[in-house]
This record gives structure tokens, sequence and C-alpha cells, in this order.
């Protein structure tokens, strides 16, 4: 029976790997998730500590830079969807991400990192969605089967989550060695090297295979109920997870008494748990409702917010962090595959569609960080962004009969093509 397992196994990932251009794209996958993992943990240290901005000008910084990253990836999408390839617009924007983190590693001036922050990095933030609506597009090019579609982008997920388990600790012994100056250089030495992927050894997709005359108008979308519902709830589960995110280093260090070193290990633990969740998931994913696993994963992500804020020791969250582990194997993997299934003609639409409303939740989850942070403590906190969690699960188990509906009504016309 084990022979028989790992052989299935082996099969399908022999399957996913023998797809064009995926070896490719899951190098520069694990490429720009390890240069975000030397980052983003120690995002509210570098502010705080290294560039001594105050709790609210740090959250004006964070929603600075995410509203450029929204503004201009937004038309990004919108270039990618019409005349320009995807392969040129992911050139420029890992270009971006080598210039701009090269500027942070010297740059402490406020004004002037908001300012790289919102142009350059602005460009950057259309990096990742351009990567996954490629994939998709490989994958229509390919002519995989759109119920194979969960499985394949769970498993390309997974290389980004790979990146992480040694991301966040290796930043962290980078950040106690040589700086911020340092961990900003490697940042920007891994977007030089998904540059030069790109560049060297990454195909561009044929325009006919996705190109369209007009995008569609994303408000016609917007204002259906279940992809309104779907996105509220995205928006709030991000939002949550921002603050958690910059909550989790000043939470650890003052008021746990941790180490760097501590938050480094916790930002690691949760991708060595995401790699055989997203194997699992990606699998139940073609064979169970994807609405219904997402559901579940909201749960899950209440739960782990829940127990978060009555830890009273480091070693004590990395108890908990399987939990983080299996929520973001579900909304950060096949959430975005079964939100491309409802603007199945505009994969470019669709994917920034999405991101950016996860990226609005994040901005908001940044402001609120910097404005709360400065009446209430760091464990106070963890208990509204908890709520935030509750109530984005609540509107997907309110809508969830209609969205269902939607699903199968977007399956079936995807299949009648």
């Amino acid at each position: 029976m084990k022979k028989i397992a790992f052989s299935k196994v082996k099969e399908r990932v022999l399957f996913v790997w023998n797809i064009p251009s995926f070896p490719v794209l899951f190098l520069i996958n694990f490429i720009l998730g390890l240069s975000s993992s030397f980052f983003a943990p120690f995002s509210s240290l570098f502010g705080l500590d290294e560039v001594k901005m105050s709790n609210v000008g740090f959250g004006i910084f964070m929603t600075i830079t995410a509203i450029g990253g929204v503004v201009i990836s937004s038309y990004i999408a919108r270039l990618s969807d019409t005349n320009t390839s995807r392969k040129r617009l992911l050139v420029v924007t890992s270009f971006s991400g080598m210039l701009g983190y090269a500027l942070y590693a010297f740059l402490r001036n406020y004004f002037a990192l908001a300012l790289t922050g919102f142009f350059v990095l602005g460009v950057t933030a259309g990096a990742i969605p351009q990567l996954w609506a490629y994939a998709r597009d490989a994958l229509k090019q390919a002519n995989i089967p759109s119920e194979e579609t969960p499985f394949i982008m769970n498993i390309f997920r997974m290389f980004f989550a790979l990146s992480w388990t040694v991301g966040p600790a290796l930043g962290s012994w980078i950040l106690m060695k040589v700086g911020f100056e340092g961990l900003f250089s490697f940042v920007a030495a891994g977007y030089f090297l998904s540059f030069l992927t790109i560049v060297c050894l990454l195909k561009d997709v044929p325009k006919h295979s996705f190109s369209v005359k007009k995008a569609p108008i994303v408000r016609n979308y917007v204002k259906k109920p279940h992809i309104f519902a779907y996105l509220a709830a995205a928006f709030l589960l991000s939002a949550a997870t921002s603050i958690h995110m910059l909550n989790t280093p000043q939470f650890v260090t003052k008021i746990l008494h941790g180490t760097e070193m501590d938050v480094g290990i916790i930002f690691s633990v949760p991708p060595i748990f995401e790699v055989p969740f997203m194997i699992i998931i990606g699998v139940m994913a073609t064979k169970i409702n994807n609405a219904i696993l997402i559901r579940i994963g909201f749960a899950i992500a209440f739960i782990y917010f829940l127990l978060f804020g009555l830890v009273q020791a480091p070693w004590q969250i990395y108890l908990i962090q399987f939990l983080s582990a299996a929520q973001v194997s579900i909304t950060g993997g096949i959430a975005i595959s079964y939100f491309q299934d409802f603007i199945p003609e505009a994969q470019g639409i669709a994917t920034t569609l999405y991101m950016n409303t996860t990226q609005i939740g994040s901005t908001m989850g940044f402001l609120l960080f910097g404005v709360i942070t400065e009446v209430i403590n760091y464990r106070n906190l963890i208990t509204i962004y908890t709520v935030f969690a509750g109530i984005g699960l609540l509107s997907l188990l309110l809508f969830g009969k209609e969205k269902l509906a939607s699903s199968s009504s977007v399956k079936s016309k995807i299949q009648g093509l």
C-alpha cells in the first residue's frame, strides 16, 4: 500500500513538473518568496526601532506603501490583460524590486522611504499577481483540465511556502550580523536573481491565449453578492493577518521578552507544515467543493488568533503555529484559484482584484496597528484582529449558499468552453 501511495504521489508531482514553463515558475516563485520572507517579519522592527518612527507614523508609512502597490499593480493588471506581455511586466516588476530594496538599505529619511515605497515598490507589488496569472495562462496553453487547477496552483503556492521555511530564520540571523543594510541588500539580490531568471529562462505566452481588446469592468463583478461577500471576508482576514504580522515581533520582544531569533523561528515554523498541508489540501480541492474548504480555513484562522492571545511565553507560540500553516494553506492557496474562476476571461484582472482586496485589507491593518497601539498594548490588540477574522468567517457562512451556487455555475461555464 505504501508503495502504491508513493507511486501515486510521484506520478502527480511529475505531472505538475512536466507542465511547460512550470519548473521556471517554481524557481521564480521560490526566489520572490525568499526575498519577501527576509523583510516582512521584521518590517515593524525596521520602522519603529531602526528608523525611529512613531507607531502612527509607521502605520501611515506602511499605508502609503500599500496604496502605491494597489494603484500601480491595478494599472499593470489592465496592461497584462490587454496588450502587454506578462513576461515583460515581470521583468519590470522584478527590476523595480531590486532597485527599491537597494534604496531601503541606505535610506533612513521618512519621506524618502515613503516615496520609494509608493512608486518603486508599488511597481514591485505587481510581480506576484502577474506570476500567478502567468501560471494560469501556462495551464491553459498546456490544455490542463480545469479540475486539476486547484491542486496544481496549491503546489505552485507550496514553493512560496518552502521559501518561508528558511527565510525568516535566515533573515533574523542576517539582521543580527549585518543589520538592516545587509538584510535589504540580500532582498535586492533576490529580486536581481529573479530578474535574471525571468529574462533568461521564462518563455513568453502567446498573446492570443489571454489577450482581449478591452479589459472587463471590475465593478460589474464586485457588485455581485457572492463575489462581494468573498472579497469582504478576504479583506477582513487580510487586515487581521497584517496586524498580526506587525504585532508579533513587538508582542514577542516587548511583552513576552523574547529575542529577534524567537521572531524568526515563529515565522519559520508555519511554512514547514504548509508544505505537506498544501499537497493534502490540493488533492482535497479536486474532490471537495472549494467553498467548503475556504470556510474551514477561515474558521482555523479565527481559532489560531484566539489561542495566540492566550500565550505567556514565546515557546508556546511554536505549538500553535501548525494552525497558522493550515489556514494559510487554504486561504493562500486554493482561495486565489477559486476566485480566478469568477472571471475566467481575464486572469490578470481576477488575480489582481483578489490580491488588491487583500492588499487594501493589509493597508487598513497597517494603519490600525499604528493608531491602536498608541492607546492599547500589543496583547490587547490581538483581541481586535481576532474579531476581524470572526466577522470574515461569519460573512462566508451567511452568503455560503449563494456563493456555492455561483461557483457551480462558473465551473459549468468553464467546462463548456
